[in-house]
């Protein structure tokens, strides 16, 4: 297929505004933190959902929710709790005894942009409501199912597994993320300017700069974008690397892999391959596009046998490892 790669990079030089004022709006409450708010960008691109994991105090539903307040679409925060039931997120059916029938009553889940606050903190069965919303973007009530409008974004935080009163996520639900991001520790500059507007009298809240409108041209232009064979294959070979490292020559992980990447990972390594290529503003896609993002849509979907944990090898050092084992076209 033919792609105008110069009409392609001035319809993507069209949109540089529109992420310029989502930028500017969401930095009037959040400092720093960049490459999350990059990252979030590329995942509203791609349409997919986003797991920030990080210590409490990190900023990660504030950043969500100014995120959120950017768009003029519906926001829901829910916030999961031990005692949280699946008809809490989803609805339940209710019954009228005057006519004798049952009425759907829809849940919080109904809304365009979804802040799933702690997530690990529900068990297993709150989390596992979501599954069929975030990958069919619908929700079965009853007998009867219901589209979700989009857009339609689930963006979760959690706190480490290894705090109290959290419950690790199940891995169908896990998979379904497109990305999971690792909350960091500002900067020391970072967290005096924190400090002095948390001592200010002038509260800053972003405000609605963008439309699903706009988020949807953007997307299409997106789509345009050109993914050469090779890039492809490359994308192909990394996510099996993690499946079969002996195939590639990585004997150090034998082993210690106990589950790969699916090929949904495949599938969503491109995807925002092709956003980061959007945002450089370049109309076709690299290996080092692969590369860059390669560590936040895998490092999730790796599972590592308990002589890899007992070893303290983590799921970051298996990408990486990959990265530098799997031949760059």
């Amino acid at each position: 297929m033919q792609v105008d790669l110069q009409l392609v990079k001035e319809r993507i030089a069209g949109h540089a505004d529109l992420f310029a004022r989502i930028r500017a709006e969401v930095g009037k409450v959040v400092v720093g933190q960049e490459h999350l708010v990059t990252r979030l960008l590329m995942a509203l691109l791609a349409d997919g959902h986003v797991l920030l994991e990080g210590l409490p105090g990190l900023a990660k539903t504030t950043l969500v929710k100014a995120l959120a307040a950017v768009f003029s679409t519906r926001f829901q925060r829910i916030q999961f709790t031990p005692d949280l039931l699946p008809a809490d997120l989803i609805g339940t059916l209710i019954y009228n005894p005057r006519e004798g029938t049952f009425a759907p009553k829809k849940g919080p889940i109904f809304a365009n942009i979804i802040l799933a606050d702690e997530i690990n903190r529900a068990p297993s069965k709150v989390q596992s409501a979501l599954l069929e919303a975030m990958q069919e973007r619908q929700v079965t009530i009853g007998d009867t199912t219901y589209p979700l409008e989009a857009p339609f974004l689930v963006l979760a935080t959690q706190n480490p597994i290894e705090q109290e009163g959290t419950y690790p996520l199940p891995e169908a639900q896990v998979d379904r993320f497109l990305l999971k991001l690792l909350v960091k520790y500002p900067s020391a500059a970072e967290e005096k300017e924190i400090v002095d507007r948390a001592l200010g009298s002038l509260l800053r809240e972003p405000k609605a700069v963008a439309s699903p409108a706009e988020l949807f041209a953007a997307r299409q232009t997106m789509e345009m974008l050109y993914i050469d064979d090779k890039v492809k294959s490359y994308i192909v070979d990394v996510v099996r690397a993690t499946r079969e490292p002996k195939a590639f020559g990585l004997k150090d992980l034998e082993g210690r892999i106990e589950v790969g990447a699916s090929p949904r990972a495949s599938i969503n390594l491109a995807l925002m391959a092709r956003a980061a290529a959007f945002l450089a503003g370049r109309g076709f896609v690299t290996p080092q596009d692969v590369k860059d993002i390669a560590p936040d849509v895998l490092r999730h979907r790796i599972l590592l046998t308990y002589e890899a944990e007992a070893e303290e090898l983590r799921a970051d050092e298996v990408v990486k490892k990959v990265l530098a084992g799997v031949p760059v076209p």
